[in-house]
């Protein structure tokens, strides 16, 4: 049996350890069998619930879990919640955390100039026209993007607030010139559904989404994106995902999505600083240097020129030039 402080009377760490999962799992099994505690099937202990996947929705398991856990983890010992920690950790890792390194090597997962044009030139409506430049010229996620309210925005000194979504932190990025004028323009003929919308500048249309929200969702908007990459030709796919979920279907991988435009926007950025990433990693917000290099595409022409360069005809014919001399 467990103390009042969560450890077993009389035993070692190993065997506390043993007994409380026991008896855990006793508990959770006695509980799946109990089907009057709700009345509904679903309320038994962590483990039933992950067992009877099946038998709620998402919602319900994910409350049902939290409950759980709010009722035991207050009476576990240190050793305990340490090693559920690190069980959840691990499952994180696995599912969510990418490697920094990208699986797509060098292939360029930007917009080249000619590609750019041929995409804007498709784009036929102002509110994603605009939003997909606000990508393109101030690197912003798609998350951050749509979520842009008038209130972000400092007209006196043309600055945008953006809260990173990664470090969830406040930054400000200078608007261009033209951007900005772009952006006025859209506001005054768009005034009264901005204002409906909250001054969220991006608003969703009125009876074409489900959701709460007053801006345009991300995922329509990936739907948008991928609709006029197709129209200007630029529609392309390197792989196939990878699920770690099971029952889920294998996606096709695009070399160009919403990101690309943050990915042009950087490589912009680093190329007009003359390659300097420390300038390059705050235009881009990133926390550390070494991820704005894998955003930093390099043209494959100029590649091979500068390969040429080094590696090219030049360096043999000299080196013919100094062995004929010696003889």
């Amino acid at each position: 049996m467990l103390t009042s402080d969560g450890k077993a009377a009389g035993a070692n760490p190993a065997e506390s350890n043993k007994l409380f999962w026991k008896e855990f799992n006793q508990k959770a099994e006695r509980k799946q069998g109990d089907k009057s505690v709700s009345g509904s099937g679903c309320d038994y202990g962590l483990r039933a619930v992950s067992q009877q996947a099946s038998g709620c929705g998402s919602k319900a398991q994910f409350a049902l879990i939290k409950g759980e856990l709010e009722r035991t983890l207050p009476t576990l010992p240190k050793h305990h919640l340490v090693e559920i920690r690190k069980m959840i950790m691990q499952t994180f890792r696995k599912r969510f955390q990418r490697s920094r390194i990208p699986k797509y090597g060098s292939l360029n997962k930007g917009f080249t100039e000619q590609e750019i044009q041929r995409f804007f030139k498709a784009v036929d409506n102002d509110k994603f026209r605009l939003l997909f430049y606000y990508q393109a010229q101030l690197g912003l996620r798609i998350g951050e993007a749509v979520r842009i309210n008038i209130k972000d925005i400092k007209f006196e000194s043309r600055e945008l607030v953006v809260k990173t979504e990664k470090a969830m932190t406040l930054d400000t990025l200078l608007i261009p010139a033209p951007l900005f004028q772009a952006t006025l323009d859209f506001i005054e003929k768009h005034s009264e559904a901005i204002e409906r919308a909250g001054g969220c500048i991006f608003f969703k249309e009125e009876g074409k989404s489900r959701l709460r929200q007053p801006f345009v969702a991300e995922n329509y908007t990936r739907n948008r994106f991928r609709y006029y990459a197709e129209s200007a030709g630029l529609l392309e796919i390197y792989d196939q995902s990878d699920e770690s979920r099971p029952n889920r279907a294998v996606r096709n991988l695009h070399r160009l999505t919403t990101h690309s435009l943050r990915h042009y926007a950087i490589t912009k950025f680093a190329e007009q600083t003359n390659g300097n990433v420390f300038l390059t990693s705050k235009f881009a917000r990133h926390s550390k240097p070494g991820t704005t290099m894998t955003y930093i595409s390099t043209d494959r022409k100029a590649l091979y020129q500068n390969i040429e360069g080094a590696f090219g005809v030049s360096q043999a014919v000299a080196l013919k030039a100094r062995l004929s001399s010696r003889n």
